[in-house]
């Protein structure tokens, strides 16, 4: 049974794609469509968690994750409490997993966890008592189930439900992203039509990561006839690593201007997990025109946020 479950099968914690259910999953993104509006603040708040504390616990610096989960506690009437490892007493000495257990002490019972090590909000849950939840908003290059879902959720809303008629093409550094990484076990587990990974070859994830993928380096052959195309974002340490010549290098042969998108299916969405190198993963006119769907990816962050809590606390 996957770690994240309970011994009746029902959701724990949320982690990873891996191991959860299908129908789990249409759930939450049902349930996130619902209430949508409620996420943007266009009805009240609501009183589900009520009387509950949330602690945004980031080891990361975090915009958009951490104000969107800090949203969808208060817009359930949570209690929040943001945890910031830059004035905390993990400076120190003090462990995460203390740090947690004084936090559950002071009757904190759901916590988001942002860390960059691989595996630690997974220890952390294991070491949590009956009645916490975590949820984890990024674990080194491991899970960010979130973005996933707010993603799904944007893809059902740009070209409809039926993900096995969608083209989805993923372009970028796909090698060290969390956000590649976890899409690509949604798009296998909602059943994507076909999956296309583009970047640089330094960038590019080993095979079993691409398993029954669409791999190649030419982003203009790869952009033909697609629904979607998500773009990730290009971490400046991986021009000073070698890995990307340059900058402008990089944005000539896989920045996303209007002239590339024309390639993709009529109305392909665009989406970036943010935040956007602009002149770099994509242009202006690509960022802020009519095709791109990222803005409402930050919407639709607040809704499915709400939705996974509601679901573990609720």
């Amino acid at each position: 049974m996957s770690p994240q479950l309970d011994s009746n099968g029902r959701l724990r914690h949320l982690l990873t794609l891996e191991g959860m259910p299908r129908s789990t999953i249409l759930q939450l993104l049902h349930r996130a469509g619902q209430i949508r509006h409620a996420a943007v603040g266009r009805v009240g708040k609501r009183s589900v968690l009520a009387s509950t504390t949330v602690c945004t616990l980031f080891f990361e610096p975090s915009t958009r994750t951490r104000s969107s989960f800090q949203l969808a506690a208060l817009r359930l009437g949570a209690d929040v409490i943001n945890f910031d490892a830059s004035t905390s007493s993990t400076r120190k000495g003090e462990t995460e997993q203390d740090t947690l257990k004084n936090l559950e002490a002071m009757g904190v019972r759901g916590f988001i966890v942002r860390h960059p090590g691989d595996g630690v909000v997974q220890a952390l849950a294991d070491a949590a008592g009956v009645g916490t939840a975590l949820v984890s908003a990024g674990d080194g290059r491991n899970a960010h189930p979130t973005q996933w879902l707010l993603d799904m959720l944007t893809l059902r809303q740009a070209r409809g439900s039926d993900f096995s008629r969608m083209k989805v093409l993923i372009v970028g550094d796909v090698r060290h992203s969390r956000v590649a990484r976890t899409n690509l076990h949604a798009l296998r587990a909602l059943g994507a039509g076909e999956i296309r990974v583009c970047g640089p070859a330094p960038l590019l994830p080993e095979a079993g990561t691409t398993a029954g993928c669409v791999v190649g380096g030419d982003f203009d052959a790869m952009l033909e006839g697609v629904d979607a195309v998500m773009m990730l974002r290009l971490q400046r340490e991986r021009m000073e690593e070698g890995l990307v010549p340059s900058l402008e290098d990089y944005h000539a042969r896989y920045g996303l201007t209007a002239a590339r998108l024309a390639r993709a299916a009529p109305g392909a969405a665009v989406l970036h997990p943010g935040p956007i190198n602009r002149g770099v993963e994509m242009t202006d006119e690509v960022a802020d025109g009519p095709q791109s769907w990222v803005l409402r990816q930050v919407a639709n962050g607040v809704a499915v946020r709400m939705a996974v809590l509601e679901h573990l606390l609720g």
